[in-house]
């Protein structure tokens, strides 16, 4: 199997209180490496060299477009500074998405802040939700439309398979289709149906609707839906190099940390 890491925003409020003894224990629990998502107010040779210390690889960074479009040569040489090859735009928001006012313009910045990546030997990659599974006025899905129209040097995919599938599509048949180009995969397990306040859950309210019917939900990796096996068989052939656990929220009564240690488990347990 592939080297397995996780995305620290699954332990974000451990990681606050407490950021190297919570890296010390999700490498007791088997994680090869940590996906940033902030620094947690420390310099990138302070985090640089807890990694280090601890023995985690430090594979890549969620930044938001914003941060990249205000300063993109720090992003570039804090994250370099401390080991990172790879940088994800982790999010969109309303206009910016496929389909929106500003998406054409998104793309744009994209293929921008990308190239300085790239010149910088490093990777930029876009980690997907559901909500670019929409129909273009070319009748592409906004996802595709990313891909099909920013060369693969500049942009390369961070599939995030829990919302593949919530989208009713499929992560086999994207990362058939994107072979190589899907170097960082995320594994997100969940329970449920696609709901109107689903991302109440990861703290972005975009309705003030809630639904009595959906009982959408987060699981730690293996305790959900999602088919894991045939996944990660189908990300071994098509040049996935980091499989990368993510948890938006805890369930089942556990904490986040619980649930980092269960995922890590059920699949080492493969």
């Amino acid at each position: 199997m592939k080297p397995i890491a996780i995305q620290l925003y699954s332990v974000r409020d451990d990681a606050e209180r407490d950021f190297e003894g919570t890296l010390r224990a999700l490498k007791g629990y088997g994680y090869d490496g940590v996906e940033f998502a902030g620094l947690y107010g420390r310099t990138a040779e302070e985090v640089k060299a807890l990694v280090d210390e601890i023995g985690l690889v430090p594979v890549s960074a969620h930044v938001s477009l914003p941060e990249l479009q205000a300063d993109p040569e720090k992003v570039i040489n804090d994250y370099k500074t401390i080991g990172c090859k790879n940088i994800v735009i982790p999010w969109l928001g309303g206009e910016d998405r496929p389909g929106g006012a500003n998406y054409e313009n998104v793309k744009q910045e994209i293929v921008r802040i990308g190239t300085m990546i790239r010149d910088a030997g490093m990777v930029l990659s876009y980690h997907n939700h559901d909500f670019e599974f929409v129909r273009l006025e070319n009748g592409e899905f906004g996802f595709d439309d990313l891909y099909d129209t920013i060369d693969s040097d500049i942009l390369k995919m961070q599939m995030d398979t829990c919302w593949v599938s919530v989208a009713g599509e499929s992560p086999i048949h994207y990362l058939e289709k994107y072979a190589n180009r899907c170097p960082l995969l995320h594994l997100k397990d969940y329970v449920g149906e696609k709901s109107d306040n689903m991302y109440a859950l990861i703290g972005v309210d975009e309705s003030n609707a809630a639904s009595e019917k959906q009982q959408f939900e987060f699981r730690p990796v293996g305790y959900g839906v999602q088919k894991f096996v045939p996944i990660i068989e189908k990300a071994e052939q098509s040049g996935v190099e980091w499989l990368i656990v993510e948890m938006d929220d805890p369930a089942m009564g556990k904490s986040r940390m619980e649930c980092a240690e269960m995922g890590i488990k059920y699949l080492k347990s493969l």
